[in-house]
């Protein structure tokens, strides 16, 4: 499979005009489709090296005994306060999943699968990446993520959000081959989008890349945001699609991060602000998934508009001879 042109990225996932589309209704007439998705994720304490990106970019070699030390914070308690929140408000969730965790970790697998969270693909680790991946071993991984989920917990992954934000060229293909129905890496829409594959339906569902705890408090070299402005930001955004309707509010949540003790009022702030409105749909990225391709998808992709190649000229405005 050779790497795609921009031209075949703009067929991949065609331009739609959000003005232009049809009213997009949620179930009993919720103006708003609330996902609440937290990363439960394994950071390896000597990770293999990719030449694309260090899980630890303090230091060229590992381990780094902190970073790793702050990530494991989140599976020993911080998973367990989120959880507790979560119980209180029975709310359901999207849990963006390293599948390894289902093997190491069973106490976090049994209390996930007791709660019926939908368990979407975050890759095996969050310290390796698809970045660097031939076509042959990429596919190999879908299936061992698949099949480890579906031994440990009976279900059936159908979404995935690359380990580390990353991705190949190759990845919304080789996911629909795969039996999955949606993805979540593609942050270009405020509602579901169709993308165009060669085999199966894929459907983009919106992730969070702002609103997201780990680029407002994780280290992130540009932001320096703390509890009070994630909660100002979360009610901003959760009444702006609220008041526009139609639209998906992401929550995207990392219990390293949002579950540290002097953090963890500002989530139940949010939570408080966003279920105290009528008419939201908290739901799960699978069935913001199954309601789009059931009612939208084919129509949206008969709709959508590929842009035309631009015309290259030169500066005297003679056609560019390349």
């Amino acid at each position: 499979m050779s790497r795609p042109t921009s031209r075949e990225i703009d067929e991949l996932v065609p331009y739609s005009a959000i003005v232009d589309r049809p009213p997009l209704r949620w179930p009993g007439g919720a103006r708003l489709a609330l996902l609440v998705i937290p990363n439960i994720e394994f950071y390896e304490f000597e990770p293999p090296a990719n030449p694309y990106k260090n899980p630890y970019p303090r230091f060229p070699t590992h381990p780094d005994v902190v970073w790793y030390g702050h990530r494991d914070h989140g599976n020993r308690v911080g998973f367990w306060r989120m959880l507790d929140l979560f119980d209180r408000y029975r709310l359901p969730a999207t849990a963006s999943l390293n599948v390894a965790v289902l093997e190491h970790f069973p106490e976090i697998r049994e209390a996930m699968v007791e709660r019926g969270w939908e368990l979407m693909s975050h890759g095996l680790y969050n310290t390796r990446y698809l970045y660097g991946l031939s076509e042959a071993q990429e596919r190999a991984l879908y299936a061992q993520t698949l099949e480890i989920a579906e031994r440990t917990t009976g279900q059936r992954l159908r979404g995935m959000l690359g380990p580390g934000f990353t991705s190949t060229s190759r990845t919304p293909a080789l996911l629909a081959e795969a039996g999955f129905t949606y993805c979540m890496d593609w942050f270009i829409d405020d509602q579901p989008f169709p993308m165009v594959v060669p085999e199966g339906r894929l459907v983009g569902v919106p992730y969070a890349k702002e609103i997201n705890d780990a680029f407002l408090f994780g280290g992130h070299p540009f932001f320096g945001f703390e509890g009070p402005e994630f909660a100002e930001m979360c009610r901003d955004q959760f009444d702006r699609l609220y008041a526009e309707g139609g639209r998906v509010m992401t929550l995207a949540l990392h219990p390293y991060l949002i579950s540290q003790p002097y953090r963890q009022r500002y989530l139940e702030e949010v939570l408080e602000h966003m279920l105290s409105h009528e008419d939201v749909w908290v739901t799960t990225a699978g069935e913001v998934a199954d309601h789009y391709l059931a009612h939208y998808h084919d129509d949206a992709l008969a709709r959508s508009v590929v842009p035309a190649a631009p015309s290259l000229v030169d500066p005297k405005g003679a056609p560019d001879a390349r």
